[in-house]
């Protein structure tokens, strides 16, 4: 079988969010499983030298976009044995950052059709493009509307996964005749028309053959208008083809028993060794190597990850016998709270305003518990990541922190992880002090600390739940 999957971002070329680490570590595993998989994606200005190097140009076609005939060069790389294609325009995509331009829709317009063309160019006809977020969602309309009268499209059939639904890609209806020839005929409520924008999410939810996201919660969260970004009517009405795979993580890149980023090597019969990732973790950051527990945050600094409820009551979880060590950035209000209480309380906080992966795999190692306290999460990463070095999970019971943490219930000796309902800071603020409590149980909290690490949470699974839905797809079960 053979997969062609469309991104706008993989680890190791550009990263922005989890998405750039699903298609740097799902592709490899879907490889070893039998599966010929290969990753389309922009060759951004970006891409770090050294990988830029290794890339081949293999040929150059023409694209159209709107009455423009824009060139788009067609360059190779392999990573984990999985050949990366990228499309080359610098016009597009010789910018700084990745997204966040005015002409983002012309942008990812000009992509769409790019893989289409692409495709076919370099002799790689898929059996299923399966498509990821609302960069590439214009693929499955155009490939419905405008390529399928083709002999070698015929019988591509399409998957698109919601990374995230709040980000949709929603533009002017112009882009649709201007940009992309889609006629007016199709810009109605049942197809591309969105309040009277036209809406690249959208769009792919109405022609992919298959919907997946990437969790189970999430999965049945969207189909409510709480979560369902106004588009929970269109995924009700397409409820029994929207699938939720979870991600899984790379269990290469983190790894507790091989990590060099860490200060101590160790595993679930070492957990002993965790202790000195601990030690010098707060020797790296100023503060007291103290037997006390450690909280660690590592996120975008925003609403949505439920930085508000912790807004509210930081002072009470500071008045605890604890250490928070934060890693991250996003609004300037929470950049500068967690600032003002590492003046406040110097023994107590570390506040680390910035992205540093080194220091992000040694958040996860040395501190004991890990907060996300999120409105909303479709996957998350981090408590996956978190569990994986016995760091132990804090979280709202909301999309993938509901799937993937058992909250620890000690009458039955069950479960691993704490965990709260409600969107409330104080909810937030028992759940904690009820961590902290089991923290200085040693039996139990040595006991979590070895069932968290033993979990998988590696592509294995999930990757065996993709190609069972890419045999559906292909009527093969």
């Amino acid at each position: 079988m053979k997969v062609l999957m469309a991104a706008s971002e993989a680890v190791p070329f550009a990263k922005t969010g989890g998405l750039a680490d699903v298609l740097g570590s799902l592709p490899p595993s879907l490889k070893e499983k039998g599966i010929d998989v290969r990753v389309i994606m922009p060759q951004y200005k970006a891409i770090p030298k050294h990988l830029k190097d290794n890339i081949r140009h293999i040929k150059y076609i023409y694209v159209n976009v709107g009455w423009r005939r824009q060139y788009c060069g067609i360059n190779e790389a392999e990573y984990k044995g999985v050949k990366y294609y990228f499309i080359d325009n610098e016009y597009y995509f010789k910018r700084d950052g990745l997204y966040g331009y005015y002409d983002d829709g012309e942008r990812f317009a000009f992509f769409a059709r790019a893989v289409l063309e692409a495709a076919i160019s370099i002799g790689f006809i898929p059996d299923i493009i399966h498509c990821h977020d609302w960069q590439t969602a214009m693929i499955p309309p155009l490939l419905e509307l405008q390529y399928r009268w083709r002999e070698e499209y015929k019988n591509i059939k399409t998957a698109f996964t919601i990374h995230n639904l709040k980000y949709q890609g929603i533009f002017s209806k112009n882009v649709y005749s201007e940009l992309l020839g889609i006629g007016d005929e199709y810009f109605t409520p049942d197809k591309l028309e969105f309040y009277g924008d036209a809406n690249y999410m959208k769009a792919g939810l109405v022609y992919s053959n298959a919907i997946t996201t990437v969790s189970e919660s999430y999965a049945r969260e969207i189909q409510y208008p709480f979560y369902g970004e106004k588009l929970d009517g269109l995924l009700r009405a397409r409820s029994h083809e929207l699938y939720g795979i979870i991600n899984g993580i790379d269990y290469d890149e983190y790894n507790p028993d091989r990590d060099s980023l860490i200060f101590k090597n160790y595993d679930e019969n070492t957990i002993e060794d965790k202790k000195i990732n601990k030690t010098e973790l707060q020797k790296q950051l100023n503060l007291p190597q103290r037997d006390v527990p450690v909280i660690g945050l590592i996120s975008r600094l925003v609403d949505q990850k439920g930085l508000d409820l912790i807004e509210c009551v930081l002072n009470e979880i500071l008045n605890m016998d604890i250490q928070f060590i934060v890693l991250g950035t996003g609004d300037l209000k929470y950049e500068n709270m967690f600032k003002y209480y590492e003046g406040l309380y110097k023994d107590k906080v570390s506040s680390n305003i910035k992205f540093d992966n080194t220091l992000a795999h040694r958040i996860y190692a040395g501190c004991d518990m890990f907060l996300m306290p999120s409105l909303f999460e479709p996957c998350g990463l981090s408590q996956i990541i978190s569990l994986r070095y016995g760091t132990i999970p804090i979280v709202r019971e909301t999309g993938g922190l509901l799937d993937t943490v058992i909250p620890y219930n000690e009458f039955n000796d069950t479960g691993y992880g704490f965990t709260f309902t409600n969107y409330n800071a104080h909810d937030m603020l028992y759940t904690i002090r009820r961590a902290v409590q089991f923290y200085y149980n040693k039996d139990i909290w040595q006991k979590l600390i070895k069932r968290a690490m033993k979990l998988d949470f590696s592509w294995s699974a999930s990757g065996d739940k993709y190609i069972k839905l890419y045999n559906k797809l292909m009527g093969k079960n």
